[in-house]
């Protein structure tokens, strides 16, 4: 970040509170409040240009024919190239209007375009900026959509919790990246398990076993002359200050899919494993965790992720209720106690199935009609449900809901400048590091 966010992210969240009242009027987006739900264009800028943002802006400028790509931000000036040159040739000049003076790059890239008159913010950064990020989009008061998870620490998270109070006092919408909440097929599959036709929900069992994902060669080094936070940022996946590790980054998903199957409730505890079977590269995130989930009602859930080569891949979800299991993502089904399948969905036509399309097309369509959902504090929790298993996994010990909340451990450095230092912590080792106390 720039130094011009000079403060800490724990003091951030102090001192921001106070100033809220005085920068709410002043923040207003630039589309007035009265006119969300008028015919004008909505300018929209991106922060984090890679294929996640891309994919974001694809879905914002095909949600509303009167959205209009106004800005973009990056760390690296070579990655607006590519998406301004697809972005324009899927949309034309007329939707895709970026001028130079409105393509801002560097750390402090996305303070320009959150100071920019653009009226809603694409965020699809590494995880560990996301927090700041939104806040700083927030006090401008721009609409934001951000993509998930929301933090790669509970200092991020007790800092979302501040920012939603915030968004709440200037009227604002944040709307989540956890995408398959928007899946028709998904929201028909656990609305089957939830309106108790197959009896009383009993536990949730997440997969999600791949391959490796952009991970660093065993034997890849720094380049002379590159920098500690550069080369870290070019490869954020595979470092915890960035990414938040696999549990976070990539089965988040999992973990937000039972978040969902327990009616959003907070778990008891969780416990479980994780480590580094295959990496043996230069980062320090994990390619493993099996987590066990704690939830009331002597309810116990598991989730299993895995980034192998050469091993079986499975991403399935399986709500298991008295009388059956609801099987999803793909191919949404049910199944009778006996293991037949009973059920399956069918696509209604006409209806958008695309998840991110649809995403995208309830954000827009909200704000048009002047509805403003603002999931900040949802998007927080169920980060900070992921986090309780990410740390179970790493420390090897049961912990609580109660005792993750206060915790206020902060991997993410606000402002490291690009050509700084930033020593690889080694990866956590089960039974030997412990959970940071407040």
């Amino acid at each position: 970040m720039s130094d011009s966010t000079n403060s800490t992210r724990r003091n951030f969240v102090k001192t921001t509170t106070a100033a809220t009242t005085a920068t709410a009027v002043a923040g207003f987006p630039h589309i007035g409040r009265a006119e969300i739900g008028s015919s004008n264009t909505i300018k929209v800028g991106l922060i984090g240009c890679g294929g996640r943002g891309t994919g974001a802006a694809t879905q914002a400028l095909k949600s509303d024919d009167k959205v209009k790509l106004w800005a973009m931000a990056d760390a690296f000036p070579e990655k607006l190239d590519g998406p301004l040159k697809t972005l324009g040739a899927a949309f034309g000049k007329e939707r895709v209007d970026v001028a130079k003076n409105r393509q801002f790059t560097g750390l402090d890239a996305f303070e320009k375009l959150a100071a920019s008159d653009v009226d809603v913010v694409l965020m699809a950064t590494p995880p560990g900026y996301r927090p700041m990020m939104l806040r700083k989009c927030i006090e401008a008061g721009k609409h934001v959509f951000a993509e998930k998870p929301m933090a790669v620490d509970m200092a991020g998270i007790h800092h979302l919790m501040e920012t939603a109070k915030i968004a709440d006092e200037k009227k604002l919408a944040i709307q989540h990246g956890f995408c398959w909440r928007y899946s028709p097929a998904n929201r028909v599959g656990f609305a089957k398990a939830h309106g108790g036709e197959m009896g009383r929900i009993t536990s949730f069992v997440g997969t999600y076993l791949g391959g490796t994902v952009r991970a660093l060669a065993p034997d890849a080094t720094q380049p002379e002359g590159m920098s500690d936070v550069e080369w870290q940022l070019r490869n954020w996946i595979n470092f915890e200050w960035l990414s938040g590790g696999p549990l976070m980054e990539q089965c988040i998903h999992a973990v937000d899919k039972m978040a969902w199957a327990m009616g959003d409730a907070a778990p008891v505890a969780a416990f479980g494993n994780g480590g580094r079977g295959q990496r043996r590269d230069a980062g320090n995130v994990y390619d493993n965790y099996s987590i066990t989930y704690e939830y009331p009602g002597n309810i116990f859930c598991q989730i299993q992720q895995r980034q192998y080569s050469n091993s079986f891949n499975e991403n399935v979800s399986r709500i298991i209720c008295e009388d059956g299991t609801v099987v999803g993502p793909w191919r949404v089904s049910t199944k009778d106690a006996k293991g037949k399948t009973n059920w399956k969905y069918r696509a209604e036509k006409g209806v958008e199935q695309n998840m991110y399309q649809t995403c995208h097309n309830e954000f827009f369509a909200n704000l048009r009609a002047g509805k403003i959902v603002n999931s900040c504090e949802f998007m927080a929790r169920s980060t900070a449900v992921g986090l309780l298993g990410r740390e179970a996994g790493h420390t090897g010990q049961r912990i609580t809901w109660d005792e993750l909340w206060a915790t206020s451990e902060d991997q993410a450095p606000d402002n490291p400048p690009l050509d700084g230092k930033m020593p690889i912590p080694a990866p956590p080792v089960p039974g030997i590091d412990k959970l940071v106390k407040a």
